[in-house]
Order: C-alpha cells, then sequence, then structure tokens
C-alpha cells in the first residue's frame, strides 16, 4: 500500500522531488491558482509557513488550472507572481491536474484518503461552480474530486492524511489542525 512517502512531484522547472524529502515535517498540500478568488490566501499561507516553518511545517504549493482557467501562465509567471504580490517562500511545483484521467497519482491517493465531505461553497453558487468546473474539464466531477481551487490537505510527520480543508474554511481553523500535528 502507497504512503505519501512512495510518490514524486515535479518542481516547477520539472526536475522530480520525491516526497520522501518531507519526512518528519507536518505538510499543507494546497492547489492553487493566481486568478481565483480564493488567491488572497496565499498571503495568510505565507504568514502561517513564517510562523510555523521552525516547527516543521511544510506547505506544498501545487497551482492547478482546471478550475475555471484560473491558473493560465507558465510555471515561472506563475512563481513569479506569488513571489512578488504575496512573497511566498514555500515549495511551488510544477502545474497540475488534480482531478481527471491526468491528474497526478498523489492527488488520487490524497483524495482516497479524505474523500469530499460538503461544504466547498454555499449552495446557492453551487450550480455556478460546477457550470464554471465543466466548461473547463471534459470529464464529469467525481464525488471526492477536488471541488475547486485552495484545497487544503493537512498530513502528520508520519506521513498520514489527517484532515481536508475546502477552500472556504478559514483559515484560522487551518492553522490551528496544523499547529495540533506540530
Amino acid at each position: 500500500m502507497a504512503t505519501l512517502f512512495d510518490f514524486n512531484l515535479k518542481d516547477k522547472k520539472g526536475n522530480e522531488v520525491s516526497l520522501e524529502a518531507y519526512k518528519g515535517k507536518v505538510l499543507l498540500i494546497v492547489n492553487t491558482a493566481t486568478g481565483c478568488g480564493f488567491t488572497p490566501q496565499y498571503e495568510e499561507l505565507e504568514a502561517m509557513y513564517k510562523r510555523l516553518k521552525e516547527k516543521g511545517l511544510e506547505i506544498l504549493d501545487i497551482p492547478c488550472d482546471q478550475f475555471g482557467h484560473q491558473a493560465p501562465g507558465t510555471d515561472e509567471e506563475i512563481h513569479e507572481f506569488c513571489t512578488m504580490k504575496f512573497g511566498t517562500d514555500f515549495p511551488q511545483f510544477k502545474k497540475s491536474n488534480v482531478n481527471g484521467a491526468n491528474e497526478l497519482p498523489l492527488y488520487t491517493w490524497l483524495k482516497s484518503k479524505k474523500g469530499y465531505a460538503g461544504g466547498a461553497y454555499e449552495e446557492k453558487l453551487a450550480a455556478i461552480m460546477e457550470d464554471l468546473y465543466n466548461k473547463a474539464n471534459s470529464e464529469p466531477r467525481k464525488q471526492d474530486d477536488i471541488q475547486w481551487n485552495f484545497t487544503k490537505f493537512l498530513i502528520d510527520r508520519n506521513g498520514e492524511v489527517v484532515a481536508r480543508f475546502e477552500p472556504t474554511v478559514d483559515l484560522k481553523e487551518v492553522e490551528k489542525a496544523v499547529e495540533e500535528q506540530l
């Protein structure tokens, strides 16, 4: 059975990075986008990273363009935007899919450990968000798929998925859960 440490990601330059390099760390894995209504979360994520990095937190940023084409730039353009606008210093990886036939194997595994439990957005927005998703993706979304940008998975020091946070969850709540793992 696979563990988190069996997976690799490509950095923004296309180099393979083994997640084994993060053994013993608490991880927050986030699919992000530069043109999303949730993009300002970069600022809070960076602040959390600065406060908790010394205690063992790593935030892994995986840009994704599957949600309304809200991450249209190249990997370098995305990195430049994040560092210039939000001062992000946490690791950023290659833009990748988190749902569908071409999703990262890491995301297949993450979703199998913590499926979608609801609450990604208000009910009145559900049809609009689903329409945006369907216009950008030829495959229908599955039950446990990522619903939108800035979904977060919290991983403990042993590589176990302990929580999934939808983008609408207050980052104070996310940080509290992170601190409990540190």
